[in-house]
């Protein structure tokens, strides 16, 4: 199995090589489990961000760095859009979107409550990795629809063209791989 060394908030981590297309391949990386990664990256994000009142992430590998990051900047609460609608909701936000990781069309969705803790404040969008922004603008608009304010979009990787971004916050980039 192929692999890439990523190297991210002094850490090292050896990611394999998957195809997801036939033509392309992604180094997987999946922070679900890696509390240090978590934790070093999330501080190394808080210092790069602007005063925000609320982090949002997308389910479910943003979660980790949600939380890490809310915890270190204070915060005593963050938001996580789901990317089903669950019993529980009252009267749900909704947003579609279609990602590069799942290759396929998925609804966002904010409970009620979410929403109305969003509303007129400044707001970091997080997530593990940042590719094609689809996701990340399915967030800004959702965050929009809430009345939130986005201050910051920012991820612990940007991969391929997402690098070359000036309106995300980033630690290190992921190279694609040719298949």
């Amino acid at each position: 199995m192929n692999s890439y060394t990523l190297k991210v908030a002094g850490l090292a981590r050896e990611l394999p090589v998957i195809p997801i297309t036939d033509k392309l391949c992604i180094a997987s990386f999946v922070i679900l489990g890696d509390a240090e990664l978590v934790e070093k990256a999330a501080e190394a994000l808080a210092g790069k961000l602007p005063p925000v009142d609320a982090i949002v992430t997308a389910e479910a590998k943003g979660i980790p760095l949600a939380y890490e990051l809310s915890r270190r900047l204070g915060l005593g609460r963050y938001v996580v859009a789901r990317k089903s609608v669950k019993p529980y909701m009252a009267a749900p936000l909704l947003h579609k979107v279609v990602s590069i990781t799942t290759q396929k069309e998925q609804v966002l969705a904010l409970d009620r409550a979410d929403a109305e803790f969003l509303r007129g404040k400044r707001v970091a969008i997080v997530d593990d990795v940042i590719s094609t922004g689809e996701s990340l603008r399915a967030l800004e608009e959702l965050v929009g629809l809430a009345g939130g304010i986005v201050e910051a979009k920012a991820a612990i990787l940007a991969e391929g063209d997402a690098a070359g971004r000036d309106d995300i916050v980033f630690l290190e980039k992921l190279p694609l791989f040719p298949r």
